[in-house]
C-alpha cells in the first residue's frame, strides 16, 4: 500500500478510528521517506506524519488530516509468532493516540496486520495484569475505556507486552512489544499535543 493511499484513508477514517493507517505509513517511510519525516514540520492541514522523535523502538509523530491535529506513539512487535508458523499478514503495531479536536487522550490500539475473527475477545498481559480488548476489523481497544489511564501506566512502567490475535481464517498469533523508550514518545506527544 502506497504513502499516498495510506495518507487518504487516514483522511477519511481518522475521525472514526484514529489512526491507524498511520502505522502503516511509518513502515512506507522506514524504507522510502525517512529523512523527509525528519524535514520541516507537517504543513498545516497535512496527513504527511511527521517524526517527532525515535526512544528505542518508540516513535512520536504528529499528522493533521483534515486540518485536526494527531499525535501518537508507535512502535512494531519485537518478536511475532503465528500458529501455523509462517502465515503471511501485514505488519503489526502499537500506537497510544492523542487527538486534542475530539478531546482524546493516549487512546491504546493494537494493529494486528489481518482480518481479526469477529467477536473475538482479545487481551493485552501487561507486568501480570490482564486488560479486556475489542476487535474491530484489524485492530484491538480497550473494551473498558475507563481502564485506559490505568493500562497506559503500566505500559508505562512495563518490560515488554504480549498480545494475541486469531484471524478470521483460524491463524493464532503472538506479538510482543518492548516498552523501552514508551516513556519519553508520550512525554514528546504530551509537549506536541498540549500546543
Amino acid at each position: 500500500m502506497s504513502v499516498r493511499r495510506i495518507l487518504t484513508v487516514v483522511s477519511l477514517s481518522v475521525a472514526m478510528i484514529g489512526v491507524t493507517d498511520l502505522a502503516r505509513a511509518q513502515t512506507a517511510a522506514k524504507g522510502k521517506a525517512a529523512p523527509a519525516a525528519k524535514q520541516a514540520p507537517a504543513a498545516a492541514g497535512s496527513a504527511e506524519p511527521t517524526l517527532l522523535g525515535q526512544f528505542g523502538p518508540w516513535g512520536a509523530y504528529t499528522a493533521s488530516p483534515g486540518g485536526k491535529k494527531v499525535c501518537f506513539a508507535l512502535a512494531k512487535p519485537s518478536s511475532s509468532k503465528t500458529n501455523p508458523a509462517n502465515r503471511p499478514r501485514d505488519p503489526a503495531y502499537a500506537f497510544i493516540s492523542t487527538r486534542p479536536a475530539e478531546k482524546v487522550s493516549n487512546e491504546v490500539s493494537i494493529m494486528i496486520g489481518y482480518q481479526l475473527k469477529p467477536g473475538y475477545e482479545s487481551s493485552i498481559d501487561v507486568g501480570g495484569a490482564k486488560f479486556a480488548m475489542y476487535t474491530q476489523g484489524d485492530g484491538l481497544w480497550i473494551k473498558n475505556a475507563a481502564e485506559e489511564e490505568r493500562l497506559v501506566e503500566a505500559l508505562r512502567k512495563a518490560g515488554d507486552v504480549t498480545v494475541k490475535g486469531l484471524s478470521a481464517k483460524g491463524t493464532e498469533t503472538i506479538d510482543s512489544f518492548s516498552m523501552k523508550g514508551l516513556s519519553q514518545a508520550l512525554d514528546k506527544v504530551a509537549q506536541e499535543c498540549r500546543r
